[in-house]
């Protein structure tokens, strides 16, 4: 099980519970239920505060709600342990999966990787001619996130408030260039202004911007030196100890598509996108062989691995309206 089918697993048991006379009066199942990665300090992996949704239309307490479906979500496969704390909150450890299931997925689904059930790309959005590139930049982010989650967008304009930046938004593009302005844009929650400073230009892993999109490009060209090299990727167990980080954050991509929709937040996908590239920057390094070092299925599985994360940092990027360019 990865975290995007826990929100499935979390809606089906509401509504078994529904169904079955446990949670009666509970009204309408949410079609979706945001889970989201457990707060530092926290018991488990993800948590969930459906059970207080739920309460709501059962006349049930949240932790009485959160009981029963603590008990019907602990027979689901994948699932490990379930606990519930607090007034209601369920949380999660999940079931370890295997590093070459979640890459074999990543590289089966390509760009789409992390795309709900009827989740599609975004059609051609269409602003009025007052509408600034800031606010246009936050608001196709946000739908074409939304879109890929199976979610209306069409109520962008009136569900977000947008600052403005502190400049005027013509001098900011053609300072910085259409892709940096984007970015700085989106990076920070659509009520704050962003700011631009000569750091979002430099080309050194100092400036995140450049450091997603070089990881991005780094991706693609350990690709190019394996094919020289005689070998190509293979899904397997061979990301090692750095690796399992990557592994991680590749596996919660979904589920952060899922929350930045749900809170119509693109600098959630941001953030998430600067930790993929950073893991994906230091675990290039074990990817090809050294020396007269012959390609080994580690290497193979590592390259796969590799190539999962650049998958995510160009869909990433896409959603968020940036070029990912093979070369940088």
């Amino acid at each position: 099980m990865i975290p995007a089918d826990l929100s499935r697993a979390v809606v089906h048991a509401v509504r078994r519970a529904v169904e079955g006379g446990e949670l009666g009066g509970a009204g309408s199942v949410p079609e979706r239920v945001v889970v989201e990665r457990t707060r530092p300090g926290g018991v488990g992996e993800y948590a969930t505060p459906v059970a207080f949704q739920v309460a709501k239309g059962a006349a049930r307490a949240p932790r009485d709600v959160a009981d029963v479906l603590a008990r019907l979500l602990a027979e689901e496969p994948g699932i490990a342990r379930v606990d519930v704390t607090g007034a209601g909150f369920l949380n999660f450890t999940l079931a370890a999966r295997s590093e070459a299931a979640l890459v074999r997925e990543v590289l089966g689904a390509g760009v789409r990787y992390g795309y709900a059930a009827g989740g599609r790309a975004a059609d051609p959005f269409c602003w009025a001619p007052s509408v600034g590139p800031r606010e246009r930049a936050v608001r196709e982010a946000a739908g074409r996130i939304a879109a890929s989650q199976g979610q209306s967008y069409g109520q962008e304009r009136a569900a977000m408030a947008v600052a403005p930046v502190a400049r005027r938004d013509g001098d900011v593009i053609a300072a910085y260039g259409q892709d940096a302005a984007r970015w700085a844009m989106v990076g920070v929650p659509a009520r704050e202004t962003p700011a631009f400073t000569p750091g979002l230009l430099v080309q050194d892993e100092s400036n995140e911007f450049f450091r997603v999109r070089y990881a991005h490009s780094r991706a693609r060209a350990l690709s190019r030196n394996a094919e020289q090299l005689g070998f190509d990727a293979e899904p397997g167990e061979g990301g090692g100890t750095g690796g399992r980080e990557l592994v991680r954050l590749i596996a919660e991509y979904p589920l952060v598509l899922e929350a930045a929709a749900h809170h119509r937040a693109p600098e959630r996908l941001v953030r998430h996108l600067v930790a993929v590239a950073d893991a994906l920057l230091d675990h290039q390094h074990h990817v090809l062989p050294r020396g007269d070092e012959k390609p080994s299925a580690a290497h193979r599985a590592q390259l796969a691995l590799a190539e999962a994360a650049g998958t995510v940092l160009a869909g990433g990027l896409a959603l968020l309206g940036v070029d990912a360019p093979d070369f940088l």
